[in-house]
């Protein structure tokens, strides 16, 4: 029988904060990739399928928006859920620009990120 579970990528370089998310994604049913940067999600295995993406701005290398960015003109219309520590409304308008779904500042609830995936992934 068919996996009917969707897939939910993180990308955040904070280790403890993927792998809190990741438990909550499976906690409600999700399956979890944790990514550590935009390049290692760049990396993956194309053969996984993504159903959607939770992104992180600031990671050290490639930031959250370019890769949001270079995925759009690559024509791939994942949905993108862009969370972030960064207070200003200059960046949330360059990733709703960008074209995220949802923007969620850090120490978003979990409730807030599950309904924003939901939302993201309704047909």
């Amino acid at each position: 029988m068919e996996n009917l579970r969707r897939t939910v990528a993180v990308v955040d370089d904070d280790a403890s904060l993927r792998r809190s998310l990741g438990r909550l994604l499976n906690a409600y049913g999700f399956l979890a990739e944790e990514y550590a940067s935009a390049e290692d999600f760049l990396a993956r295995d194309r053969n996984k399928s993504i159903d959607c993406l939770v992104l992180d701005i600031d990671l050290g290398g490639m930031s959250g928006i370019d890769l949001q960015r270079r995925l759009k003109v690559e024509g791939t219309t994942l949905p993108v859920i862009i969370i972030t520590a960064l207070d200003a409304g200059s960046v949330k308008a360059e990733a709703e620009k960008a074209g995220c779904v949802a923007y969620l500042q850090k120490q978003f609830s979990g409730a807030a990120l599950i309904a924003a995936i939901n939302k993201a992934l309704a047909p």
